[in-house]
């Protein structure tokens, strides 16, 4: 009982030390405008590229230390997600007999999800798992959430390498203009995994249950999002103004444009073989109307949010020392 009356006691003591005045500053002096203390901490980071390749390194490594497989762990667990979800919902549900080349379409899906969830993931514990450093070492600790960004990059490039070479092999790579939204996606995943690692890193440090409400967050919105059933069932299943309630999810925007550009099947009308045998027609996705009007938009809104979160992290930091 006692345990537990001291660990809320901790609990409250990090809140009640995020509501403090004032936080130590840290970077942006007085006078300095916001917007110049956010270019400072990019140019920062700039200066100490050469750690941050370091800690990029030292991600990677660390994470397959001992490990007879070594990389190649970057492909198992999600193949083996991909094995599961065309078992399970592509053909126990009967799933992938309205979607063509069903498991490319959930590849698609899983290859941007698992660079967005691991960047945020991480991200989250980036400032803690680095506590050595920050304790003994002066540099931007801006560092650290970026990093991820770094490794989580690397394990992308490898899947997304199996995943292009998957869709070739199976027709479903088709050349064309629709390719161009591979960049869209990527970059709007990356924005907003930014916004969040820094943060959720920062708040993580005061209050330790934020890693575990991240956990939880991430696997709701994976279901939130056209992972594992495609575009056409949210239009055909609830109201338009639902609808545009689902596209407020910014993933979901994402990867319906990598989807776009890999998954060429959804854009054309194809013939899906039955379970009885027969053969059916299925058509093309119904993309959502000015995609790329619409990614821009999402864009935009991302970079405010790295902004915001930028001011979050700034403002919190200051006390990172003592607190870890």
């Amino acid at each position: 009982m006692s345990t537990n009356k001291s660990t809320i006691t901790r609990a409250a003591d990090r809140v009640d030390a995020i509501a403090q005045e004032p936080f130590h500053q840290s970077g942006t002096q007085p006078g300095t405008s916001r917007a110049s203390g956010f270019v400072s901490s990019l140019l920062d980071i700039f200066r100490h590229r050469e750690l941050l390749k370091l800690l990029v390194n030292r991600e990677l490594k660390a994470r397959y230390k001992d490990s007879s497989l070594g990389f190649v762990w970057t492909l198992i667990r999600p193949l083996v997600m991909l094995m599961i979800y065309y078992v399970a919902i592509g053909q126990f549900l009967g799933a992938a007999r309205g979607i063509p080349v069903f498991a490319i379409f959930v590849f698609c899906g899983l290859t941007l999800w698992n660079l967005f969830s691991e960047i945020v993931a991480t991200g989250t514990t980036s400032i803690l798992a680095n506590a050595g450093l920050i304790k003994k070492v002066y540099l931007p600790r801006e560092i650290f959430p970026v990093a991820t960004i770094g490794a989580a990059l690397f394990n992308f490039a490898v899947q997304f390498l199996v995943l292009i070479i998957g869709a070739a092999a199976l027709g479903a790579l088709e050349i064309s203009w629709q390719l161009l939204f591979i960049f869209p996606a990527l970059a709007v995943t990356l924005v907003y995994g930014l916004a969040l690692a820094l943060a959720l890193s920062a708040l993580n440090v005061y209050l330790r249950d934020i890693q575990f409400l991240v956990e939880v967050g991430l696997l709701i919105f994976f279901w939130l999002s056209p992972i594992t059933y495609a575009w056409s069932f949210v239009v055909e299943t609830v109201p338009p103004w639902l609808e545009q309630i689902y596209l407020l999810n910014p993933m979901t925007n994402a990867i319906l444009a990598f989807q776009r550009a890999i998954w060429g099947p959804g854009s054309r009308e194809t013939m899906v073989e039955q379970t009885d045998g027969t053969v059916r027609a299925v058509a093309g996705q119904p993309w959502p109307a000015d995609m790329a009007l619409h990614l821009f938009l999402v864009f935009l809104v991302g970079l405010v949010l790295v902004w915001v979160s930028h001011r979050i992290f700034r403002r919190l930091e200051g006390n990172f020392a003592q607190e870890i």
